[in-house]
């Protein structure tokens, strides 16, 4: 039994035709859109690639990409063969490719949801990415006059601008890492010299922190230095006023801007995605439909369509009991006296195992 079947006079084939030529055009645009969402989204993850790790950032507006350049493709095709189906005789051209056509976009439309399903479950691989990405940075952010690593100050302090935030995880990253340069230091400075011998690596390590920390939104005037030593600053208790920075990690700023992003690209490509399951199901009833029209040999009389020509039930047991059946062949049972269940070969009339006895003919006395 088909299941969902529809009866289709030649009137509705033809309006069903015309309507998906439309809809294959316009799914034509939505391969479009996904080239221009993959597009915008490797652009914005290049944005801030400074302070990122390599961690399959780059996978998904790569396979929007793609995606969207084989959507064009393909439905640019279905455009044409749902305007050939509103005659009998050009659909003749595109009968044997129909079926194959429509399981191919049937598989392919799920590429669409992957990558929608991607842009939800990235989050993960984007922490990582940043939290690894931004220690390198933070590390780098003395070496001004270092080829390679001389942008990374001004990209730091934009970045801790515009996102309002400071650190990695917070302000006290600062205190693990020598920003400053050594060549703004003075080496002949004994304090200078005790905080180079004060920890193993012999670095210049302080409780402060970059200019880009500074909460302009404060009404004191930013304290840099000495964040954690009350009795250098009137009137401060930086236990209460950590409102004169910014508290947030960069980590989680950038974090919360991508997964917006993500969330909302990953909204439009399943959106995408139900467009073209719907499309592939008007495309799926017009292909069979056309295919009884050719079976009756009437341009003219109604037709059937339907998405699967039996329930999932019927056509379970007939794919099992071809299996059955694949598994019988050229079993021989051990079992004496048992004959193979496969085998039904009947005997020959005659034979070499059945030979009639000859009749002597007898002599006359």
């Amino acid at each position: 039994m088909a299941v969902l079947r529809v009866m289709f006079t030649k009137s509705k084939r033809n309006k069903l035709a015309q309507v998906l030529w439309i809809l294959n055009w316009v799914s034509v645009v939505m391969g479009l859109v996904l080239i221009i969402l993959g597009a915008f989204l490797k652009m914005e993850i290049r944005k801030h690639s400074e302070v990122m790790v390599s961690r399959g950032a780059d996978s998904i507006p790569h396979m929007l990409l793609v995606v969207g350049a084989i959507a064009c493709g393909i439905n640019f095709l279905g455009s044409k063969i749902c305007h050939d189906c509103s005659d009998a005789q050009r659909f003749t051209r595109w009968r044997l490719a129909m079926l194959p056509y429509v399981v191919c976009t049937f598989f392919f439309t799920f590429c669409i949801l992957a990558g929608a399903l991607m842009c939800y479950t990235m989050k993960s691989s984007l922490e990582e990415s940043f939290n690894l990405g931004l220690k390198r940075a933070m590390s780098f952010y003395k070496d001004t006059d270092t080829p390679g690593w001389c942008f990374m100050k001004k990209t730091i302090d934009e970045l801790q601008f515009k996102f309002h935030c400071c650190g990695n995880n917070g302000f006290r990253d600062w205190f693990e890492v020598q920003w400053i340069s050594t060549r703004y230091l003075n080496l002949n400075s004994k304090d200078v010299q005790d905080r180079l011998k004060s920890n193993v690596d012999g670095k210049y390590l302080l409780d402060a922190i970059p200019f880009s920390c500074c909460n302009y939104n404060s009404p004191r005037p930013c304290i840099q230095h000495q964040l954690t030593n009350n009795s250098a600053h009137y009137n401060y208790d930086y236990l209460t006023e950590e409102l004169n920075h910014w508290t947030t990690g960069c980590r989680q700023a950038l974090l919360d801007h991508y997964t917006q992003i993500m969330q909302s690209v990953g909204l439009s490509v399943f959106i995408i995605w139900l467009f073209e399951i719907s499309v592939l199901t008007g495309v799926r009833y017009l292909q069979t439909a056309m295919e009884n029209v050719l079976l009756h040999g009437d341009p003219e009389c109604e037709s059937e369509g339907w998405l699967l020509e039996n329930n999932f039930v019927e056509k379970a047991k007939t794919n099992l009991n071809i299996i059955k059946t694949l598994c019988k062949v050229n079993q021989v049972s051990t079992v004496s006296g048992m004959e193979d269940p496969n085998l039904d070969v009947k005997t020959a009339a005659y034979g070499p195992d059945n030979v009639p006895h000859k009749i002597l003919p007898t002599t006359r006395d």
